[in-house]
């Protein structure tokens, strides 16, 4: 059971109150597959330029990330700038450079096409749709966007919303996507979208930062907290982590794709816990030695935290 991903790969230049890296691995492919191959194989599908690294490569290889579906093309890798201030739940961008990423056009290896969980990363909503016409039948299709689409390509963001199980954006993203204040409000607009087409989404999750996630779904609420941390250096990959933390639950423990409502619930703290430890370093550090072992212990404790009689 492997879980395919389509998304970024980049190279970050990160300030924080906290420090300042540069030229870092980064991009939501990299997040999401370093913490979802904790739980399972990953499939990557994304684009590189000739300057990516033979040790970022080599990073991937070694947890057991495929990468026949990773293109590394003549010229630069896609970068990326920010800052963030004290208020980690907002960042300043500084710069983009899409280099070859202006070239990616998503293409499935054959094996990659029965993948049963997948995930869409925050990438044009015409190409994610692309790629739902290449895979076969997934039982898990879970979304990423943001609001560059939801400005600028909100036709293909409406169709593809109708096309996948279950939606993840921000609460600014969402109240921006719904026209309204409530996230109550918008979770039940999000989820009509996809009713009136093909019986989806029915799944939307709310990522709050620090103030954790909210999983909404035609069956109802649930509320997972943030890991409390004393030191968080990085929160860039939060999201990314998040979603590899999710969907890596779920493909390890319902790889038939039939899951359950309460199996989604323990996915989404799953996602919380992993995110914790990606924003305690810079980059993708805290991932490369990150273990099942280490996710366990904080799961436990934030059912400790959360149980009330």
């Amino acid at each position: 059971m492997a879980i395919l991903v389509v998304g970024t790969i980049g190279l970050d230049t990160v300030e924080t109150p906290f420090g300042r890296v540069e030229e870092v691995l980064g991009g939501s492919a990299s997040y999401f597959s370093l913490a979802a191959s904790l739980y399972v194989p990953v499939q990557l599908v994304s684009i590189a330029g000739t300057d990516l690294s033979a040790e970022h490569l080599q990073l991937f290889r070694s947890r057991g990330i495929d990468l026949a579906g990773l293109s590394i093309v003549e010229g630069r890798t896609f970068r990326w700038a920010g800052r963030y201030s004290y208020d980690l739940n907002s960042r300043e961008t500084l710069e983009t450079q899409l280099n070859v990423l202006t070239q990616f056009h998503p293409q499935l290896p054959e094996s990659y096409r029965s993948a049963r969980y997948v995930f869409l990363a925050n990438i044009d909503p015409e190409l994610q749709l692309a790629v739902l016409e290449q895979v076969e039948r997934p039982a898990l299709v879970l979304l990423d966007s943001m609001n560059f689409w939801i400005e600028g390509k909100r036709q293909a963001l409406d169709e593809v919303i109708g096309r996948v199980d279950i939606v993840l954006m921000n609460d600014g993203e969402v109240r921006q996507y719904c026209h309204t204040h409530s996230i109550v409000r918008a979770a039940g607009e999000v989820l009509s979208v996809g009713m009136r087409r093909n019986g989806k989404p029915w799944g939307l999750i709310v990522k709050k930062g620090e103030n954790g996630a909210v999983l909404f779904t035609r069956e109802g609420y649930f509320f997972a907290p943030a890991y409390p941390l004393e030191n968080v250096k990085d929160p860039t990959g939060a999201g990314d982590s998040f979603a590899g933390g999710f969907l890596g639950y779920l493909a390890r423990s319902a790889p038939d794709g039939n899951f359950s409502l309460p199996m989604l619930k323990r996915a989404v703290i799953h996602g919380t816990v992993v995110a914790s430890y990606t924003v305690e370093d810079f980059s993708v550090e805290r991932l490369r030695t990150l273990t099942l072992a280490d996710i366990e212990i904080r799961y436990e404790q934030v059912r400790e935290y959360t149980h009330f009689a």
